[in-house]
């Protein structure tokens, strides 16, 4: 694995299938930034854009609900400096193509909020966990 520059400039969030936890990690990260950091994200496949996710941002100020779902053949690995998969299943598929672009891989296990079970203030409250989870991460990794 390459290491991770200081200053990173762009960054891709990985995921299963993009529809949760990576579009929530690009969202907090392009706020966090003020973009001033270029974030994308992407999954092993594209999934439907989960209600609970845009509902959960939706409570920062946040609005996902135009997100579409990219696959990681709908990026190129080499215009990033950094890779942050939230699976271990992304971080297993990507760890070699991240290698051979020569872009930093990190992990970041985050669970899957949309496994929660419950009433939907049961539910939101695990998307909200997964947001605020992300939300301190994102701050410290990308001091700006």
């Amino acid at each position: 694995m390459t290491e991770a520059p200081k200053s990173v400039k762009s960054v891709l969030f990985v995921c299963n299938q993009n529809a949760v936890r990576s579009p929530m990690a690009e969202a907090l990260a392009s706020k966090h930034s003020k973009r001033r950091l270029f974030v994308e994200s992407a999954g092993l496949i594209a999934g439907a854009l989960d209600p609970f996710s845009v509902a959960a941002l939706k409570e920062e100020g946040i609005d996902i609900s135009n997100h579409k779902s990219l696959t990681l053949a709908d990026v190129k690995l080499d215009a990033f400096d950094l890779i942050v998969a939230l699976t271990k299943e992304a971080k297993d598929h990507i760890e070699k193509d991240a290698s051979a672009a020569q872009v930093a891989l990190e992990y970041w296990p985050t669970p899957d909020p949309s496994d929660a079970e419950g009433n939907r203030n049961q539910i939101m409250d695990s998307y909200r966990l997964v947001r605020d989870h992300l939300e301190c991460r994102i701050a410290d990794r990308f001091p700006y």
